[in-house]
């Protein structure tokens, strides 16, 4: 069978355990459910830009060229679900809060960081003509974006933000919705993982075909 057949099984499953095993929280409803997705496209998009943060890293040091394309292609992944994340937040903002965006420490460092990468795949538009130093600027940048990163992740801390944060079995958050939310995490990790060996497979078929042109 096809990986993307496991995929979207997976999913489905997921996605049935947030609706009918998950309990509903008593005072934000079935709203609260979307906290599940919410989650885990967040940590989600940390992994994926951490994996182009330490590829860039290495690429910079080697200078080979299939570093920089794991690392494009993880922020290219990665930015799919931060786009999902700043979605999914107003939705599940505006029953509990009053309204779809407020400019809170966690957001405002989130939709920073999304502009910064959506800065990165417009760049990639641009050196096209000097393929080495597009990759080696593109790597600089993806080094430097990761660093918003823990500023998104302690920022509810730094700057005493309202943004809510994972709390822990002791602190409230039962079983049942700890497992839906690891298992949830652990599906779109698997999702993140079939999409990046896409995209990364695409990237270099790409670069096959352009080297090829150029020997002709």
């Amino acid at each position: 069978m096809k990986p993307w057949f496991f995929i979207s099984l997976a999913l489905g499953i997921a996605f049935s355990i947030i609706f009918f095993y998950a309990p509903m929280e008593k005072t934000q409803g079935i709203v609260q459910k979307i906290f599940y997705i919410h989650v885990s496209s967040a940590l989600t998009m940390y992994v994926g830009f951490f994996i182009a943060f330490i590829a860039s890293i290495i690429h910079l040091y080697k200078r080979e060229s299939r570093y920089y394309w794991m690392s494009k292609s993880a922020i290219e992944v990665g930015y799919v679900f931060c786009c999902i994340v700043l979605l999914t937040g107003p939705v599940w903002a505006k029953p509990i809060w009053g309204a779809y965006w407020t400019w809170e420490p966690r957001l405002t460092t989130t939709f920073i960081l999304w502009l910064i990468y959506t800065s990165y795949l417009l760049f990639q538009s641009y050196l096209k003509e000097n393929q080495k130093k597009a990759e080696v600027i593109s790597s600089i940048i993806a080094v430097v974006a990761f660093f918003d990163v823990p500023l998104i992740h302690l920022s509810v801390k730094l700057w005493r933000g309202v943004h809510p944060t994972v709390l822990r079995n002791k602190e409230g958050l039962p079983p049942s919705m700890s497992l839906t939310l690891v298992i949830t995490f652990f599906v779109m990790i698997g999702l993140f993982a079939y999409l990046l060996r896409q995209r990364f497979f695409l990237e270099k078929l790409e670069q096959q075909i352009l080297q090829l042109k150029e020997n002709q």
